[in-house]
């Protein structure tokens, strides 16, 4: 592999990067909490750092993902949608492969990406393998990627995608013999506390753990193996995320927590290791800024997201006391902008919608037909706030319960007790939309042309 042409600056010190990036998972891993037994991608939490507090800018795919590979939410960089809709990255942005490339990487993509419908060397990268992007089927491509990479000169960046556990889950939906599901009735429901107890979400809960133990963890532990045997790790930072929530009700398509939360892990030799948990807000707009330092690379200075690598590093940092998120096209309109700090969550609904949004991927499955009556039917109000100390699961909201178009004496008061965090918050999410120049306040964003 060649390094695209690109002049090469001195790399002679510098890490890889091996970036494993899955779908929909949020945080439903073992070393996060969760009731799943997950050791292979545990271990990375425990060889490294693990991220107890991560977020991501849009609880859908390519808004996320547009965000963790340029540093600048969606409505900055014009993927407020899904890529294949039309609301693909334009070839303009500086994006992460881009950027190394420039500072002498080797860039690859080996399975899936959602930032562009196609030709995802567009995106920055100097070969690309997008034959497949099943976990067990990326086993073999990632490990010949890897051999071949053992003598190289340059360093590299690898970026892997895995499908799983995107929907569907259920077993006789995918190849026969990829997983066999758990039992529904000994899942441990306290890992979804904002859903219902209904046979249909266990079903679905069962099938996810599976999905998760028997096909995800398996695959990510081999291709850390193959980094081992071609004497590569302990020159490589090596990162697993995820681009926002679990694809169950109230959490994908939402910017309440599960729909925002990930699974953030990194290790690097002698650098990020130890097994450390921090509990600072981080936001996927951070990460290229961050890898880029980790890397030894300047980070951008004009970008929305900030490093937190010295945070990794062990070394004095600030941080964030607030995050931001937002969505606005799905497979349907269903415009939000939210903003969470330690403490609180504010929402701001700017359509007329149902009381959860649920997308189409989720709303005809097992746990989707368990809610669709308490969440489709009723209509949201047009701002909620929750407090997460006294209330981590967001079911009461502090904020009026006025509906668009509802006249004030028609809805009910703020909880008085936080009108002045509901001010507050309001006030810093209207200033974060103007000084990143969001067209949602200049009203509906209609749908891009597509050709």
């Amino acid at each position: 592999m060649t390094n695209g042409g690109h002049a090469s600056p001195d790399t002679s010190n510098r890490p890889n990067l091996v970036l494993v990036h899955c779908h929909d998972l949020g945080q439903h891993l073992g070393c996060y909490g969760a009731d799943v037994d997950t050791p292979n991608i545990d271990r990375i939490a425990g060889d490294g750092a693990r991220m107890a507090n991560s977020f991501c800018s849009a609880p859908q795919c390519s808004p996320s993902r547009s965000s963790m590979m340029t540093g600048y939410y969606p409505h900055e960089n014009g993927v407020m949608g899904l890529a294949h809709m039309g609301w693909a990255l334009g070839d303009d942005w500086e994006t992460l492969p881009k950027r190394l490339r420039a500072a002498g990487y080797d860039t690859a993509l080996l399975g899936f990406q959602h930032e562009v419908p196609d030709e995802p060397e567009r995106l920055g990268y100097d070969y690309v393998d997008s034959g497949t992007k099943r976990a067990r089927e990326l086993v073999d491509v990632v490990d010949d990627f890897l051999a071949a990479r053992a003598d190289a000169d340059d360093p590299f960046f690898v970026s892997i995608g895995i499908e799983e556990p995107h929907r569907p889950f259920r077993r006789e939906y995918l190849p026969e013999g990829t997983y066999d599901s758990a039992d529904p009735d000994a899942v441990d429901l306290d890992d979804f506390p904002y859903l219902p107890d209904e046979p249909g979400v266990r079903e679905d809960a069962a099938d996810l753990g599976a999905l998760i133990e028997e096909v995800l963890d398996p695959a990510v532990g081999r291709y850390r193996e193959s980094l081992a045997d071609a004497g590569l790790a302990e020159e490589t930072v090596f990162v697993f995320t995820t681009d926002h929530g679990l694809a169950i009700p109230r959490a994908k398509g939402t910017c309440y927590d599960p729909g925002i939360e990930t699974a953030l892990l990194v290790h690097q030799p002698g650098v990020v290791e130890g097994g450390e948990v921090h509990d600072a807000l981080v936001t996927n707009v951070d990460f290229t800024p961050t890898m880029l330092d980790l890397l030894g690379i300047d980070p951008p200075t004009d970008a929305s997201g900030e490093s937190f690598a010295p945070l990794l590093r062990g070394e004095p940092h600030d941080g964030r006391d607030r995050l931001f998120a937002e969505m606005t096209w799905h497979d349907r309109y269903n415009p939000i902008r939210a903003v969470r700090t330690e403490r609180y969550k504010y929402v701001r609904n700017f359509s007329v919608l149902p009381r959860v949004f649920v997308p189409m991927d989720v709303a005809p499955t097992a746990s989707g037909r368990e809610v669709h009556e308490e969440f489709h039917v009723p209509q949201r109000p047009t701002e909620e706030l929750y407090d997460l100390e006294a209330d981590p699961n967001e079911t009461e909201n502090l904020a009026s319960d006025r509906k668009p178009f509802e006249t004030a004496t028609e809805a009910s008061d703020p909880d008085p007790a936080h009108v002045d965090a509901l001010d507050r918050l309001r006030d810093e999410l209207e200033t974060w939309m103007a000084s990143t120049d969001d067209p949602l306040l200049d009203g509906p964003v209609p749908y891009p042309d597509v050709e």
